[in-house]
């Protein structure tokens, strides 16, 4: 079968491979549609992800598909179901897991970073982390449930009533995921900061976003109840924190390099009581992901910018192809 292999750091090539065989417990996927994100990007250039990948390995963390088979102790699916799958599987023996909090597990694996993923014809997976995809939802809408679900979280860690004013600094993926999620999850006044205008009138037109800033041109102003930081840069980080009005919830949601800081008045924090709360993976949030993407409550097909062919998936992750905000391959 057609895989698209990580040999190495920045190193990826086109391999016939066995088509695997699924394990008791496991579903078989016959990949529709696979999902390009950050983590791919860290992952092609030698850095972690939600944990550490090994070459020779498959990525491909975020897909959908087709089950063309199951194994013998798998229950709830059949082969021509329409699934997508959560990459991340918990030991369920750990401190963290033991303790409700099963993102931090000690022994994470995941689909597509310890364990070849959706970047090829085939994949399996523990049965216990594939979910059934309603008609509503399309093939390829199904394949960004995964960063929808990490969207999810970010937003159940949070303390959110309809009254507060939220800021959304990032204009990528991810922010315009959470502009759309704070919308489902009742707050009355989402605003969003980014540097790309047709993205920012894009949300204000259609995902009901009441101001725009573009910060290569605007100040973000004060006075914000909550606050999500979707980059990962220092500057933004910061600007995340100074945004915010006293009894403020911060966000810390995108991904910076493994060595970075960023500085803040930790005055501020003492005498506006911040809470400044990070956000990792996405523990039990997939059911909650599909019924939004479902409802129709969070639109993802308008933000994918690209659909691509395996072998066009290093040229992205080496930023070779313009505009993307979101990519998703077509596995054929």
């Amino acid at each position: 079968m057609k895989s698209l292999v990580l040999t190495g750091t920045k190193k990826m090539e086109i391999q016939d491979l066995e088509k695997p065989t699924p394990k008791a417990d496991e579903v078989l996927v016959n990949t529709k549609y696979a999902g390009i994100c950050g983590t791919d990007h860290a992952l092609y250039n030698g850095l972690p992800g939600s944990a550490n990948a090994v070459p020779p390995i498959v990525l491909g963390h975020e897909n959908s598909g087709i089950v063309a088979g199951v194994g013998s102790d798998v229950k709830g699916f059949k082969v021509g179901d329409r699934v997508t799958v959560d990459p991340n599987i918990y030991c369920g023996k750990c401190f963290y897991c033991r303790t409700g909090r099963p993102e931090l597990c000690d022994n994470l694996s995941a689909v597509g970073v310890t364990r070849n993923g959706g970047l090829e014809e085939y994949f399996t997976a523990p049965s216990e982390v594939v979910y059934h995809l309603p008609d509503e939802v399309s093939l390829k809408a199904g394949a960004t449930t995964e960063p929808l679900s990490c969207a999810v979280h970010g937003v159940q860690l949070l303390k959110l009533t309809p009254y507060q004013k939220a800021l959304v600094i990032g204009d990528g993926f991810m922010g315009q995921l959470f502009v759309q999620l704070l919308g489902a999850y009742g707050v009355h006044q989402v605003d969003l900061a980014g540097i790309i205008d047709e993205k920012l009138q894009l949300n204000k037109d259609k995902f009901g976003v009441t101001n725009i800033y573009n910060t290569t041109r605007d100040k973000i102003p004060s006075g914000y109840d909550v606050v999500i930081e979707a980059v990962g840069l220092p500057q933004t980080q910061e600007e995340a924190v100074e945004a915010t009005r006293k009894g403020a919830q911060v966000l810390m949601f995108g991904v910076g390099k493994p060595d970075q800081h960023f500085q803040m008045n930790t005055y501020e924090v003492y005498q506006k009581q911040l809470t400044i709360q990070g956000s990792f993976i996405n523990p039990r949030a997939f059911e909650d992901s599909i019924a939004l993407l479902a409802s129709g409550k969070v639109n993802v097909e308008p933000l994918i910018s690209h659909e691509l062919d395996l072998e066009q998936v290093a040229d992205v992750l080496e930023d070779k192809v313009a505009g993307v905000s979101k990519a998703v391959v077509k596995i054929e």
